[in-house]
């Protein structure tokens, strides 16, 4: 790691910028993890200047797979990355025993942080998460980013997120409650070296002017294929103070993104989990030239219907 616990959040707020994508997980016929493809497709990622990686949570499907197969999935992708940009993983284990374990192991891999879901399960009273999140980091230490969700079933209060930026190794939090307001209030009464994330790309430009700095853990901008680069045209403008025209570029994503909405993020919104959404996803990364292959049961596949919808709007688009 280039940072110590003491330097944790200064590391963060130098190196978490811009765009940190969660891609799904290539997987072959079989339903194994395709390591030549996840191989392929991080390269793809860097070329397309993604500028860093959080990996293993519920859109890589590693929710869905073994132990052996998720400490081999993170050495793979470790390997492929080899430290050419910063490297996260998701972490959604009840035990913290178990999240220690693999703390311990990716700190060894060479990744630079976690993000962590709050416990699923047992501890629920703001006391139990607190003590958790301190049993955790007082064990290791990677930067962590915290997961304040609807899907762990208990959305971090205010509070409490206070209290949990106070420790030394809590850099920051993905805001993933879709609530813009929320987010900026947040922002306001936090610590000012703690990272608020909104991980939706559709309001960067607008987060950018107003305290953020990152689009952590989502999938947005490798989707946009061919038209990606008007994400990095609207970042620079906006880093010239030119923000008028850095929206109306920004806008220029607006179809594609309604689309996106309709076929993954709606369904995430309605079901708080990720799961059955992401077939469509496999289907939309295939089109733009990534690998993909078939989503692990007992999820369904997408259906040929949605994926010849998928097909023909991204051509339509300009996307694929």
């Amino acid at each position: 790691m280039n940072y110590s616990r003491e330097t944790a959040k200064q590391w963060a707020n130098e190196h978490i910028k811009g765009l940190f994508m969660c891609p799904i997980s290539p997987m072959n016929d079989d339903f194994t993890f395709d390591e030549e493809g996840i191989r392929e497709n991080i390269e793809a990622f860097i070329e397309m200047g993604v500028d860093g990686l959080v990996v293993g949570g519920f859109i890589a499907e590693c929710w869905n797979a073994t132990l052996d197969e998720w400490y081999r999935y993170h050495e793979v992708v470790a390997e492929a990355v080899n430290g050419r940009i910063p490297l996260f993983s998701i972490l959604l284990d009840p035990s913290a025993y178990q999240t220690i374990e693999k703390m311990k192991r990716l700190e060894v891999l060479g990744y630079d942080g976690v993000e962590v879901i709050n416990p699923v399960v047992q501890l629920k009273s703001d006391d139990e998460i607190y003590n958790w999140f301190k049993f955790i980091t007082d064990s290791s230490d990677l930067a962590v980013v915290l997961y304040r969700t609807p899907v762990s079933g208990k959305v971090l209060g205010w509070d409490l997120l206070q209290r949990l930026a106070g420790l030394e190794t809590v850099v920051g939090t993905k805001q993933g409650v879709m609530n813009r307001v929320e987010t900026l209030k947040i922002r306001s009464i936090i610590r000012p070296d703690f990272i608020v994330a909104d991980p939706f790309e559709s309001v960067f430009c607008d987060d950018l002017r107003k305290g953020g700095q990152t689009v952590f853990g989502e999938l947005s901008y490798i989707l946009y294929g061919k038209k990606r680069h008007i994400v990095k045209d609207y970042m620079a403008l906006s880093a010239a103070g030119k923000w008028e025209e850095a929206y109306q570029t920004s806008a220029q994503l607006n179809d594609i993104r309604e689309f996106y909405n309709e076929v993954f993020i709606w369904d995430v919104v309605q079901t708080f989990t990720y799961a059955s959404a992401l077939a469509s996803m496999k289907a939309w990364f295939e089109e733009i030239g990534l690998k993909a292959g078939p989503i692990r049961p007992p999820i369904e596949q997408c259906t040929p219907a949605l994926k010849a919808r998928i097909q023909s709007t991204l051509k339509e688009l300009g996307v694929s």
